[in-house]
């Protein structure tokens, strides 16, 4: 599975199955998570068969059910940009592996959640990630056209990297975004709950649908 299938298959997934992700792939995801601590200055961590962060009130309101395995994105409040972005990758290379994940910002229990936190730092939200009881549903979508405009003539690369965007999880899927082509450059808004996770999330779509690197930004 190349990286846009993975975007094509990837769902949120809130129901899992109680079964233990092979060490090979733990091992896999243990090394993309070093890289990315070491990379982008970011404190990512891995909690394996740990359910006591769900269990609370908050698992009636997000219908979870059997998370034991999550991944802790901790690092600066002003990193939040950078962690959506550096999430998404960690969350499609799970779904190349054929696991399942869901983005969670508010419906756990922090105060729960082992994972180390150093001065300056914040835990800003987690992936939850294992076998699903199913593979999720695709969100629905607003319409593509409200969500960008053209100052230029639409480029094929462009189209592709909206097409990818349209594929990226948002806070409760609310899509509050807009891009805007101009003079070969791309400009972004977000707004909304958790904005600036949502905007690294759709720019690594973007980047990865267009094949533009990250000098496209305006």
């Amino acid at each position: 599975m190349d990286i846009i299938e993975a975007m094509n298959a990837r769902h949120s997934v809130r129901h899992y199955q109680k079964k233990a992700i092979e060490q090979d792939k733990v091992e896999q995801l243990y090394q993309e998570i070093d890289q990315i601590n070491q990379q982008h200055h970011l404190h990512f961590q891995m909690i394996l068969n740990e359910p006591h962060a769900f269990e609370s009130f908050f698992v009636h309101y997000g219908r979870f059910k059997n998370v034991q395995n999550y991944i802790a994105l901790v690092g600066h409040q002003d990193d939040q940009e950078k962690i959506g972005y550096y999430g998404e990758s960690l969350v499609l290379k799970a779904q190349q592996m054929g696991l399942n994940t869901c983005w969670v910002a508010a419906t756990y229990n922090r105060k729960k959640v082992p994972c180390q936190i150093n001065d300056h730092e914040e835990l800003i939200c987690i992936i939850t990630i294992g076998y699903g009881d199913n593979l999720g549903k695709p969100h629905k979508n607003m319409p593509i056209e409200k969500l960008y405009t053209c100052l230029d003539e639409p480029t094929d690369w462009f189209i592709k990297g909206m097409e990818a965007v349209m594929l990226a999880p948002t806070a409760m899927n609310q899509q509050k975004f807009f891009l805007t082509l101009k003079d070969e450059h791309v400009e972004i808004s977000s707004h909304g709950s958790y904005a600036k996770i949502n905007l690294g999330i759709i720019k690594y779509h973007f980047e990865i649908g267009a094949h533009k690197q990250a000098d496209i930004w305006i």
